[in-house]
């Protein structure tokens, strides 16, 4: 799912009804830094007199404190919400405004120009029907501009309002304008747009806001509210098809079983068949439940909770679908992520993937390509750094029920958490599932892990030893092992230089390098674990996303993660190999502790410090952890 604003609502067709007729228009204003979107949205707040008599006390206190206008009142503080937005004169999180015309319904988000503040706008336009996309006419197109216009048309916003901003300090004359006109112009061809306005404004002066300037005759086009007033905004509640992402297991009491949810799309009504793609189980509507009482029929929006004639499987994350017109099923498939974090997205590297409603690990495959802000061209890259956008080719653990997200925007996007610190890294729209994936399914294999572990008397475990080059991994580990089988244990020993000789020796020392080789250690270490072995894993593993991703490939409690503490200035005293001597020369690139990081882990099972004891009584400690907690029946 993709972050959503806490005070977010959905227009109801049957709300509308009931109440007010006025439709609902969601619009943003975004581009880039100090193009003035704070400015425009609140003077058209304070022209519309849609700003309560407190709030003009207040934004006068603010304007003389912090304002940039002198005498005059800063618009702009009437949406910079945040202290820390005032003191420094930008917009960091998304300020959200409601208000109304006699014509029609608004809910406004100012967001942040800064490209650091990439995903709150990513935020603000994955509800959004138009941007208002504002360019300082003394600056042009700017490359946040250009990704703003592109992050929003991947979004679904459809319409967008080209505000050319402060044209005032041009003179108002037409030729920026129209310069800047024609620049868009040639941007929109690599986009979705379905409609674009370009209006020349100065949101200070209020030009072009509600009433048309005499300052701009050569201007003949809609002012900014008549715009907003009117743009016809498509919203074919009837004609796509249904879909209800299941939320919670409704159960009231023992003879009531109701699946409470919010349609993503289309309609339904008592008597209609649903299925439930993840197991092609199907049925019929039986009563459809709100807080009010029954409905015969609802509709995109409308939060329900529906009841089935026949008790079939269904869990939280399921979604109940039209049979005729199903969403995809599958465990792989093609999407554009946009990336917020500072560690950079990696092929091979997993995730946890979440949806409206679902959770489920996953992989990047494959990095397609890199999305160029400037051209909007496709780049072959390795690595996708903050708030770049990519394509991406991506594996869950098991089948995804989606649909592309430019046919459902509900059903169609995800966000990605960093297992290991439980952050959102990245936002993702689903383009479609790939055809490969759709051949392949799992054997079922009658003996399991348990059964091959009875017959060697122990249960399997994966031990992963992580730490410096040089700190004594491969010696305990070896102890360890030794041990082990000399108790009768069935174990095989793992080790990074081995490993590197065959099965991984077409890998290099990036850090893409390191998380495939991690990546395929891991998998070979579930594998073994399968087969009953308890498997010693000695390797550097600098990341602690990729050890996150090893311990989720085995059964809980079966993983144990040992930190080998060796400070670096011993390990490089070491140096058993002379590695720390070429990379301190630069003669070895991407080297860990030197130039490339470690992350030490947070809470191992097992903690061995090399300065304290001899290598011995560490293999020692870990034996007596595995026989006292994992490895016994």
């Amino acid at each position: 799912m993709l972050p959503r604003p806490q005070d977010d609502v959905r227009e109801s067709p049957a709300a509308n009804k009931n109440s007010d007729a006025r439709s609902l228009l969601r619009f943003i204003t975004c581009g880039s830094v100090d193009d003035g979107k704070s400015t425009l949205l609140g003077r058209l707040l304070h022209d519309l007199e849609a700003v309560p008599e407190d709030q003009l006390a207040t934004l006068a206190t603010d304007s003389k404190r912090h304002g940039t206008t002198g005498a005059a009142l800063d618009m702009a503080l009437l949406v910079d919400g945040l202290e820390a937005e005032k003191a420094q004169g930008i917009t960091i999180d998304v300020a959200y405004r409601f208000f109304s015309t006699d014509r029609r319904k608004f809910i406004a988000a100012d967001t942040p120009g800064h490209e650091e503040y990439t995903r709150n706008m990513v935020t603000a336009a994955s509800t959004a029907d138009l941007a208002i996309l504002l360019v300082d006419s003394t600056k042009g197109l700017l490359p946040q501009t250009r990704r703003h216009a592109f992050v929003a048309s991947l979004l679904g916003v459809r319409h967008v309002v080209l505000a050319v901003n402060k044209i005032d300090i041009q003179g108002y004359e037409p030729a920026p304008f129209r310069a800047i006109v024609d620049d868009f112009a040639a941007i929109c061809e690599h986009l979705s747009f379905a409609t674009v306005q370009a209006i020349p404004i100065s949101a200070r002066a209020g030009v072009n806001l509600i009433s048309r300037s005499e300052h701009t005759p050569w201007y003949e086009g809609p002012t900014l509210l008549e715009h907003l007033e009117n743009v016809v905004i498509d919203r074919p509640y009837g004609e796509r098809p249904f879909r209800f992402p299941v939320q919670m297991i409704s159960r009231r009491d023992a003879d009531f079983r109701g699946f409470a949810g919010t349609i993503a799309s289309g309609s339904i009504s008592v008597g209609d068949e649903i299925i439930v793609p993840r197991t092609g189980q199907q049925s019929r509507i039986a009563s459809i439940v709100t807080y009010d009482g029954s409905l015969p029929e609802a509709s995109e929006g409308q939060a329900v909770t529906l009841v089935l004639n026949d008790h079939i499987d269904v869990s939280r994350g399921d979604i109940l679908a039209d049979p005729v017109d199903r969403p995809r099923l599958s465990e792989q498939f093609q999407a554009h992520v946009i990336w917020f974090d500072a560690v950079a997205l990696m092929a091979g590297r997993g995730y946890r993937l979440k949806t409206e409603t679902d959770m489920v690990d996953c992989t990047i495959t494959a990095i397609v390509h890199m999305i160029d802000i400037e051209s909007y061209a496709p780049c072959l890259v390795t690595t996708i750094a903050m708030n770049q956008i990519a394509v991406c080719n991506i594996a869950t653990q098991r089948p995804l029920t989606f649909d592309s997200y430019s046919a459902n925007r509900a059903t169609g996007n995800f966000i990605l958490i960093d297992r290991a610190t439980n952050k959102t890294v990245g936002a993702g729209m689903i383009d479609f599932p790939l055809r490969r994936a759709l051949n392949l399914h799992w054997q079922s294999i009658d003996i399991n892990a348990e059964a091959r572990s009875s017959l060697k008397h122990h249960r399997s475990a994966v031990v992963w030893l992580t730490g410096f080059s040089g700190s004594g991994k491969s010696t305990i580990a070896n102890q360890i092992e030794r041990r082990l089988h000399a108790a009768g244990r069935h174990t095989y020993l793992l080790d990074g230089d081995n490993i590197r000789h065959g099965l991984n020796k077409d890998l290099g020392f990036t850090d893409e390098d390191r998380v495939e080789n991690i990546r395929r250690i891991a998998e070979v270490a579930r594998l073994m674990a399968d087969a009953g072995l308890i498997v010693l894993v000695s390797f550097i593993s600098p990341f602690a996303s990729e050890r996150a991703m090893a311990r989720s490939l085995v059964r809980e409690g079966s993983f144990v993660e040992v930190f080998v503490d060796t400070p670096l200035e011993e390990c490089i005293r070491r140096d058993p190999k002379g590695l720390y001597k070429k990379a301190l020369r630069g003669e070895i690139a991407h080297f860990t502790g030197i130039s490339s990081p470690y992350e030490r882990p947070e809470s191992p099972e097992v903690y061995l410090n090399t300065l304290e004891a001899a290598s011995a009584e560490l293999a020692d400690k870990v034996c007596d952890y595995l026989e006292a907690n994992v490895i016994c029946q």
